[in-house]
């Protein structure tokens, strides 16, 4: 029977978000081991997006928008602005930096943000692989077209599709948009699968799902669109050892935990050129 994650609501950056996972529930979803919701929030001119350097280890950042745009810099020295339906994808392996903030130009006007950031955990002998940064533009991401379907690839595998998003293990991750009376079948057979419902309603099995619910299916093979709906599909091979996450890092030892910590506190991560002047502390 298929399971509803509840969102916690979490400041970040001066806006609230709607942290899906992890959840006391439902630890990872195939190698996705953090989702955040971040709005649908609306910013007067002059306030918007702003988190500050902060680290990770063990783990790749998807950042994928459906409204608005996020101005990503890191470590590395890449700085790459992120519209609707492009993908940020931010393998951290051994460590990096980065933030997320705006243009000039966006926060000098009244503007909206609307999207999903994602940690996904890598596999144990990729953790300690050199950090590296990808942007794809939505123009390079897979469709695939079916009556009353029109769904994007994001990353990872799915339906004969594969995205040219670099990833680390067997992983799908789907924007969808369907049509009343349009039957969706799992994507990849075994694979951990949850859904997200931006809009609409959707049914899967005996139940029906609207905006905002957080479903892990279980035996379910179909998802029947009951009202003109968009949602995420996402999931992948479950992880035979799930990986620990403290704050932004993620390892398979609290040792590699705390020697993150011990780096933050003592300034031996890298720093983001012409970002270098803040940065988050380590919570206590």
């Amino acid at each position: 029977m298929a399971r509803i994650i509840e969102a916690k609501t979490k400041e970040l950056g001066g806006f609230s978000v709607s942290r899906i996972l992890p959840s006391v529930k439902q630890a990872m979803v195939g190698p996705f081991i953090f989702v955040d919701h971040m709005g649908p929030a609306e910013f007067p001119a002059g306030i918007g997006m702003n988190v500050r350097p902060h680290p990770h280890i063990g783990l790749a950042t998807i950042s994928y928008l459906m409204a608005g745009s996020m101005l990503h810099r890191d470590s590395l020295g890449s700085i790459q602005e992120i519209l609707p339906g492009d993908v940020n994808w931010m393998t951290a392996g051994k460590g990096i930096v980065h933030s997320e903030r705006e243009t000039i130009e966006v926060r000098g006007s009244d503007h909206t943000l609307n999207g999903l950031q994602c940690w996904v955990a890598l596999p144990e002998d990729k953790t300690e692989m050199e950090p590296s940064f990808q942007h794809v533009n939505r123009a390079h991401l897979p469709y695939i077209f079916r009556e009353k379907i029109l769904m994007r690839l994001i990353a990872g595998e799915a339906f004969g599709r594969s995205s040219p998003v670099k990833t680390y293990s067997p992983m799908f991750y789907l924007d969808a948009i369907t049509e009343q009376g349009a039957v969706v079948e799992r994507p990849c057979g075994d694979h951990e699968t949850a859904v997200y419902v931006i809009s609409g309603q959707l049914q899967i099995g005996a139940e029906r799902f609207s905006a905002g619910k957080f479903v892990v299916l279980d035996d379910e093979e179909q998802i029947e669109t009951v009202e003109n709906s968009r949602y995420f599909l996402l999931g992948g091979e479950k992880f035979t050892r799930q990986p620990l996450i403290h704050w932004n890092f993620v390892a398979y030892s609290r040792d590699k935990i705390e020697e993150a910590r011990n780096r933050w506190s003592n300034g031996q991560f890298p720093t983001i050129p012409g970002d270098d002047e803040e940065y988050i502390p380590l919570p206590g």
